[in-house]
């Protein structure tokens, strides 16, 4: 995606650092790109500083540095941004002109329905699509035609440009609940975990992501003026990790509600969010809470659920809402509401 259409920097500015973990598979696919062209990669390579040699290493594999210039220098040469995925070229502002069409969206489920419409207008050859039931979002991709030996390559892009779209809008991660891919697992399958950190379904019956519905509501923190700077060089979209979660303290809250007779510490909540624990407490710092304010929330819902409901004793509440005895759910109680356990059921009951 561009808005303007640079020429691509010369090699000796390429930064080669980073861990090497982009598979040689979809150099390859690029250079094919080139050949249905009939024009040689040789430009594109060295841009990138890709050794021609190891593309007859099936087990090679190249920084992000440099398969963002790869693709950027094949996009500009062929003229094409979807790489030769589809039946007819993307020239180059296609996906730029996509990224304008969707933000003046009120909200990033607007805003991606739009993306996957207008995408159909440009290629017939896939259709993408969002659907929701209320908890999970999916974006699913359809293939209209056989997408040859160019499969993989257009799937994982399309979603991963996707993805990297609606955080970019929202200026937020979007943490990945799954994603699926209707071809068997790849030699480099192992990418996977990196480029689609979630459970990774393969032979399934379409490529997709999915991810928190909640996301969907939230408004766009972006303009024309971001995304004209944006559009400069948009490859690293598809590669920027965002360190904020926008509704990250919401998600704690789903899974004491959904877990509530588990022990949630900070271990266990930041493996099931896939982050750090001290990323979790820096994030609800950030948005004004913590985790315990949030356990205590929780604790205090669950408690008054349970004194209203049931006819449980006061010991089994205590258990049920975490805490180690009587003694101290019942200090903790009342000073939530200034009242006892006991107290408290008995006045919402309307005894004296």
């Amino acid at each position: 995606m561009s808005a303007a259409r640079p020429h691509p920097p010369p090699a000796p500015s390429v930064t080669r650092t980073g861990p090497a973990v982009t598979p040689i598979a979809f150099v390859l696919a690029i250079v094919e790109a080139y050949a249905r062209q009939h024009r040689s990669p040789a430009k594109a390579l060295e841009i990138a500083q890709i050794a021609p040699s190891s593309l007859h290493d099936p087990s090679a594999r190249i920084t992000a540095a440099q398969m963002e210039r790869i693709s950027a220098a094949a996009m500009q040469e062929l003229d094409d941004e979807a790489l030769g995925w589809f039946s007819r070229r993307l020239p180059w502002g296609s996906y730029g002109m996509l990224a304008r069409a969707s933000i003046s969206a009120p909200s990033l489920e607007r805003a991606m329905r739009r993306w996957c419409r207008h995408h159909g207008l440009l290629a017939d050859d896939i259709t993408l699509q969002l659907t929701h039931n209320g908890t999970h979002a999916t974006v699913s991709i359809t293939e209209q035609r056989d997408l040859g030996v160019l499969r993989e390559f257009c799937l994982v892009s399309v979603l991963r440009n996707i993805h990297g779209l609606a955080c970019w809008l929202i200026d937020s991660r979007l943490p990945l609940l799954g994603a699926t891919f209707p071809f068997a697992a790849p030699p480099h399958h192992d990418v996977y975990r990196i480029l689609f950190p979630a459970p990774t379904t393969f032979l399934a019956q379409c490529a997709s992501i999915r991810f928190d519905a909640t996301y969907l509501t939230l408004p766009l923190r972006r303009d024309e003026t971001a995304l004209n700077q944006m559009l400069q060089r948009a490859l690293p979209l598809t590669v920027l990790q965002y360190r904020r979660d926008r509704i990250l303290a919401q998600r704690v809250r789903q899974i004491f509600q959904n877990h509530p007779d588990q022990i949630h510490n900070a271990d266990t909540l930041a493996t099931q969010l896939h982050v750090s624990s001290r990323t979790l407490h820096r994030q609800l710092g950030e948005e004004g809470t913590s985790l315990q304010a949030l356990k205590d929330e929780m604790r205090q819902a669950r408690a008054r659920e349970l004194l209203l409901r049931s006819a449980r004793p006061i010991k089994q509440v205590a258990q049920a809402t975490g805490f180690r005895n009587e003694k101290s759910f019942m200090r903790a109680f009342r000073g939530w509401t200034g009242l006892s356990p006991a107290e408290f059921r008995r006045r919402a009951n309307g005894a004296v």
